[in-house]
């Protein structure tokens, strides 16, 4: 059995940008002529991926989060990255189907469409075992994770469709969307029942996008990010500290891999940053063949 085979294939592991998706060298202007739709852009891996497409020569950014001040923050990383790069930004919040219908709206008013989306918004709470959870804040982390990357989805679906069909006729490729998951999902660990099984459902929502919606021109992806020691990460459990040694420029660089067109053909599935891009494209032909990195039940050894 080769090991793309197994739950958790071999590539060379990444931990910072690196020449294949450098945005200030390899796919520099990669993101040149788009708007892209940040979620959870106030912060961490959120606000290195904006001053990332930046870098990658973004037309324009809408950026958004809870704290406005710290969106201002990100909005100076973006002015500095790329002074070019028009960047607008909005108090959102995520469970609200009304605010990002909201956003969503004004993005495309302000400028003209939408050809990218990073969902990248999350929420892990405390590792608590069931018998001892409080319900609301074990059902807060699928309100965030679930709940909120659904309403990215919904509300920039109809922009993103739009993109891609245009970018067809112009002969390059738009109507990405990039789902923030977690390795969790492919772990069952004590206490982590809440973000983990919601990790879970962002990767087989990620399936159904690409499943409805790929005849459209949307190529979807779930990406775990990597071990990045965010305010997020470090909630995780002190003796898990060690594995975050994961820069924030890693994902960030990454999902403008996705989002350049180099990676359409893995659309509908997980992928994760630290993978050596130029080792998991070499191995296309296999997982397109074997329907690989998707959530399936395996019946024989």
């Amino acid at each position: 059995m080769s090991s793309i085979q197994t739950q958790f294939p071999e590539f060379t592991a990444r931990h910072a940008r690196y020449g294949a998706i450098d945005p200030r060298t390899t796919l520099r202007g990669s993101a040149q002529n788009k708007v892209v739709f940040i979620a959870g852009a106030s912060r961490g891996i959120g606000q290195a991926t904006a001053a990332a497409f930046a870098e990658a020569g973004a037309r324009a950014l809408y950026l958004t989060a809870r704290s406005e001040d710290a969106l201002k923050e990100t909005q100076a990383l973006v002015a500095q990255a790329n002074p070019e790069t028009q960047c607008a930004v909005a108090v959102c919040d995520v469970t609200s189907a009304e605010q990002v219908a909201a956003a969503v709206d004004d993005c495309a008013a302000r400028f003209g469409g939408i050809d990218a989306v990073d969902a990248n918004a999350g929420y892990l709470g405390p590792w608590v075992k069931i018998g001892e959870s409080d319900p609301a804040n074990w059902w807060w982390n699928w309100e965030v994770n679930v709940k909120g990357a659904y309403n990215v989805i919904r509300f920039t679906l109809p922009h993103l469709i739009d993109s891609a069909k245009r970018a067809v006729d112009e002969g390059r490729s738009s109507g990405h969307l990039v789902l923030l998951s977690s390795i969790g999902a492919q772990f069952v660990m004590p206490g982590a029942s809440d973000y983990q099984t919601a990790k879970h459902a962002v990767n087989r929502l990620c399936e159904f996008v690409q499943s409805d919606h790929g005849e459209d021109g949307i190529k979807c992806f779930a990406i775990h990010p990597g071990g990045v020691a965010t305010e997020l990460g470090l909630n995780m459990p002190p003796n898990m500290h060690s594995y975050l040694v994961d820069e924030p420029d890693l994902a960030a660089s990454f999902v403008v891999w996705l989002c350049s067109g180099k990676a359409d053909w893995a659309g509908g599935r997980y992928l994760s940053a630290t993978w050596d891009v130029e080792e998991l494209s070499a191995r296309k032909e296999e997982i397109l063949r074997d329907d690989l990195l998707v959530n399936r039940l395996r019946t024989t050894a």
